[in-house]
């Protein structure tokens, strides 16, 4: 497959690009795409079959099982990551293998349900405290050691903003391709 055909697979909204200034407005859209992602996330697999769960949205990709999954484990470490941002002073995060959690049996196997029961309880608790940061809280930053690079919270939520419409992509650009109602 051509280079540009899968990256587009991919990033189908292209990849992360962080903003040159955080404005109020930019960080209130960004809190409410990842205050909204799970009721999207639910409404866009609701009618999917079983079959339909168990195709990846690439080759050599994620299933679309797999993804709903991956968004519980790194939202759940985005929030994890925003309670020792907001407690400790510019702390070093605790790196984790996505590609071996996707590919575990819960991500393989486990039904959507609980998992999609989990993003709104987790959503609600990301969105309630990022609506309530002050502007010293947002410019607090954490150690990535993947990246070797701090993060500010800022750049975090537009970073999960962004990791919200990217896997809702796969699935609603996966759906077109296939022509799934």
């Amino acid at each position: 497959m051509e280079n540009s055909a899968l990256d587009h697979l991919r990033y189908p909204i292209g990849k992360f690009e962080a903003p040159e200034s955080y404005t109020a407005e930019l960080l209130a859209k960004a809190i409410n795409t990842i205050a909204t992602f799970p009721e999207k996330l639910k409404s866009e697999v609701a009618s999917l079959s079983q079959t339909q769960l168990e195709t990846p949205y690439r080759k050599d990709g994620w299933t679309i099982r797999q993804v709903v999954h991956h968004c519980a484990d790194s939202h759940m470490n985005c929030f994890i990551r925003l309670k020792w941002t907001l407690t400790e002073n510019n702390p070093t995060i605790k790196f984790y293998y996505e590609n071996l959690w996707g590919e575990g049996l819960d991500n393989k196997t486990m039904p959507i349900e609980p998992t999609l029961q989990f993003l709104e309880g987790l959503h609600f608790r990301l969105a309630f405290v990022m609506k309530n940061l002050s502007e010293s809280d947002l410019k607090k930053t954490y150690v990535h050691p993947e990246h070797n690079k701090e993060f500010s919270l800022q750049e975090m939520i537009c970073l999960y903003e962004w990791h919200c419409n990217h896997h809702l992509a796969h699935i609603t650009e996966l759906k077109k391709r296939e022509n799934w109602s």
